[in-house]
């Protein structure tokens, strides 16, 4: 975990360097520092392990995220039912949620009961071999069972501990459960989204969530790096709440610095224009001009040079300000062809364009394919499942093949033998107690 090398010149300090060495020390006396996913031989996060407490969106996807840089994920779900997305269908395949697949590759299940002593014991005991602990109950539940951050830290002060939750561990809403369409509207984002004269609209996917879960990844990432410099762990407070209207960012300093309150706006941008969808002859052409000189090269591309002339449209402030006569202008000329044909058109103009696609046309594009944006996984149970895959891509790292969403409880004999040394006659018990799946 801090198997890096130090320098005569590093200015860590001594006794943090020799915390840091102990660690090295027990982790490589213990063999945890061995790990068994086939995603996690050659990555950035190698050797790195995180014991992952949370379940539905946010979390799982900040773990998946870690799982895919090399990082050994121990998903711990209940016994009996375990992460909720497992029954979020349909669609099915076989009797897997796809929901639960979509983002729960590279990790190993543990089914542990954390309501009981001997399941909470199990826990504190993982957390000690753990570099990372991720959890995503409301504030102060875990601290009941034992297992809040001031609780584990003596015990494994080294632990990077990353609760997130809908509004934060402390202030008002602290207690208030949090999901994402709930928070995107508490927090703005659905006030922003929709047709200009109509509802207030949920987006398409979940993007505080996933907003929250790259939030989440990259502070345990520095996190992870500060730790190299201290020798100790923290605590992480990430929330979606904060997160979101962090995420705001031109749209919530309007409002702070000019006083001016956002509206809805459909696909257009409130301070470019033209920057939105156009409905052709037969579907939808999206073209933003982000500056005066891609409006010129879009006005030639469509043999509209008088417009780049006029004074009402010569610079993006006048664009603004004439919005609903240079829109209707525009309109009527690629409504008079197809979407095919003005693709073709704008093809290496330079100016932003594209269609607006389905999921078929999405996953059959052929920079998707180039990027490799699906990834085939085969499944112990149900076989060859698609999901998206990771959108980085790195010189001097390429993906492994990934390791299958996990079955319910499908690593909790291993996870218990390797890590904590429990025999099958122990192992045995814990089941017949209730504890373990």
């Amino acid at each position: 975990m801090f198997g890096r090398s130090f320098s005569r010149s590093n200015p860590f300090c001594a006794e943090c360097r020799k915390r840091i060495q102990k660690w090295i020390t027990h982790r490589r006396l213990s063999g945890t520092c061995n790990t068994k996913n086939s995603s996690s031989s050659t990555g950035p996060l190698s050797g790195y392990r995180v014991l992952d407490l949370s379940r539905v969106l946010a979390g799982p996807y900040c773990t998946m995220i870690l799982g895919d840089l090399g990082a050994e994920v121990i998903k711990i779900e209940r016994p009996g039912s375990g992460d909720d997305t497992r029954s979020w269908g349909p669609p099915f395949k076989g009797s897997e949620a796809v929901y639960f697949l979509t983002v729960n590759r590279n990790k190993k299940s543990v089914a542990v009961d954390i309501k009981t002593r001997k399941g909470q014991d199990i826990i504190k005991k993982l957390a000690t071999k753990c570099d990372v602990l991720v959890e995503n109950y409301i504030p102060g539940k875990l601290e009941q069972y034992n297992l809040g951050y001031h609780q584990l830290k003596s015990e494994a002060p080294h632990l990077v501990y990353c609760s997130i939750s809908g509004y934060g561990q402390t202030g008002p809403y602290a207690k208030r459960a949090g999901y994402d369409v709930i928070v995107s509207g508490v927090a703005g984002l659905m006030h922003i989204t929709g047709p200009k004269e109509g509802e207030p609209c949920k987006v398409g996917v979940a993007m505080t969530d996933l907003s929250t879960g790259l939030y989440a990844h990259g502070a345990i990432m520095a996190a992870i790096l500060q730790r190299q410099k201290t020798g100790q762990g923290q605590h992480i407070d990430c929330d979606l709440f904060s997160t979101q209207i962090a995420s705001l960012i031109n749209i919530g300093a309007n409002y702070l610095n000019a006083g001016i309150e956002a509206s809805r706006h459909g696909t257009a941008h409130p301070s470019i224009v033209p920057y939105q969808a156009f409905r052709t002859q037969d579907s939808y052409l999206l073209v933003g001009a982000g500056n005066d000189g891609q409006f010129k090269l879009l006005c030639q591309r469509l043999k509209l040079g008088h417009l780049q002339e006029d004074e009402k449209f010569s610079t993006n402030k006048a664009r603004v300000a004439n919005r609903e006569e240079l829109i209707q202008l525009l309109n009527e000329k690629f409504s008079s062809n197809t979407t095919k044909y003005w693709l073709n058109l704008l093809e290496n103009s330079g100016i932003p364009y594209g269609p607006i696609n389905n999921m078929e046309a999405v996953f059959n594009d052929p920079q998707a394919i180039h990027n490799n944006m699906i990834q085939n996984i085969e499944h112990p149970t149900i076989g060859n499942i698609q999901v998206p895959g990771p959108p980085v891509r790195f010189s001097d790292f390429p993906h492994p093949a990934p390791t299958a969403p996990p079955t319910l409880g499908q690593h909790t004999d291993h996870v218990l033998s390797d890590l904590l040394q429990l025999d099958s006659i122990d192992i045995e018990q814990l089941r017949a107690d209730g504890v373990i799946q």
